[in-house]
Formats: C-alpha cells, structure tokens, sequence
C-alpha cells in the first residue's frame, strides 16, 4: 500500500509540475501594443465624461493609453498577477514624466494613480516575465520619445485644428515618421464625425522595439476624419 500511495504522489507531483510549466507557457507573448490617445477626441464624444487630471489640463498632444501584450492570433492575456499590486513607490522617479505624457483624462479627476494602476494590473502584470512595474512604465515613457505622432503629423502638414483629412494620408505619415504601419481607431463626435483617437503600433517583447504589427485591430474609421482641437 505504500508503494502505492508513493506512485500515486509522484503521479499528482508530475501533474502539478505538468500544469505550473503550461500556466507560465500560456502567460507567454507575441508583442505589445503600444496604443496613444489623442485627448480632443476624447474629449469630444458622447461616450464617455472629460475630467482633466488634478495637475491641470494636459498639453494638446498624444498620450500613452497603454502598453498591451498581444498573441499573434488577435487575442491577448489580461490580469496575469494578482499577487502583483501596483506601488508608486516603484515609479516615483518617474511620476513627473507620467503626469506629463501618461495623463488620465477620464473622470473624476485624479492624480493618475488609478489610471496607472489599472494599467499595471490589467496589461503590465501579464509581460513581468520580460519587464518589472518600473521597467514597463519607463519603457512606455521611452517609446513615446521614439514616435512623436503629433510632430511626424505635424510634419505631413495634418494638424489638430478640427478639419478633416484622408486617413490614408494619416497611415502614411505615421509609416513613414516611425518606420511601421499603424493600427487607427476612431470614435463620433456629438455630429457624427468620424474622428482620430487612437494610435496602435507594435512593439517586440522586450518593450523597446517597433515591429510589424502580426495583428492590426479593426478601427472603424471613415476615409476621411477629424483632427479635433484640444
């Protein structure tokens, strides 16, 4: 009988061991998006409330939404830890870099903490094999050094004073400023317009390289669209 018992704790060991090494092969990814938000479209929607964050408005450019590990297949992992709690004590160094490029502007207002929270937990959590909560932060502060999307607009002569241009003509600059395609997702103003609010580029695993994007996600955008004010 104690032979037994031994084969049968070795058996539900090797189980055990079996299902650890396929939970970690399951929290593995592809690449990140890393998605930026242009504030007058959100700001400019019925869907949701505009608070600006407690340090005041933001200034009229693009800011990190977040930094989303993907598979190859369109879908992706979320909550990953939930032993992993998000510390400011862990990003302080960086706080004034997030306050100025990471903002909140989802309501109530707030300092910023609950939105990068949210973040670490949801998305950050789920690329702790490659990256630590500062790590990930830093390299999303990092990657919005390398693709100035208002500048390379800018530069393609597509400003944020409410008119409308081709979004082709927005992909291009974008392809060409940062050296990959874009995803484009769009959101309605109160009229009905068809405006720019996010920008999806992908980025390899180790968080500091823009790749072709495997997957781009599906914005439902008219050809032509808004650059709202802010």
């Amino acid at each position: 009988m104690r032979n037994n018992s031994s084969i049968v704790l070795i058996i539900k060991l090797l189980i055990l061991q079996y299902l650890s090494v396929l939970c970690v092969s399951e929290d593995n990814f592809d690449f990140f998006y890393f998605v930026q938000q242009w504030p007058g479209a959100y700001c400019d929607t019925k869907q949701h409330s505009c608070c600006y964050p407690k340090t005041g408005k933001p200034a009229a450019d693009f800011g990190i939404h977040g930094m989303w590990p993907n598979y190859n297949d369109g879908s992706w992992p979320s909550n990953c830890d939930p032993d992993s709690v998000f510390s400011i004590h862990e990003i302080s160094d960086l706080m004034g870099r997030l306050q100025k490029e990471w903002p909140s502007v989802s309501c109530p207002s707030s300092n910023g903490n609950r939105f990068w929270s949210h973040e670490w937990v949801k998305h950050g959590t789920c690329s702790e094999q490659e990256l630590d909560q500062h790590d990930y932060f830093e390299a999303g502060l990092k990657l919005k050094e390398k693709a100035n999307l208002l500048n390379i607009l800018k530069t393609a002569g597509i400003e944020p004073n409410d008119k409308f241009y081709s979004l082709e003509s927005i992909k291009e600059a974008i392809t060409e400023g940062v050296g990959h395609a874009p995803g484009i997702e769009c959101n309605k103003d109160s009229d009905g317009n068809s405006q720019l609010y996010q920008v999806y580029l992908c980025v390899d695993t180790s968080g500091s390289d823009f790749i072709e994007c495997p997957k781009l996600p599906r914005g439902r955008c008219a050809t032509t669209v808004q650059f709202a004010k802010f």
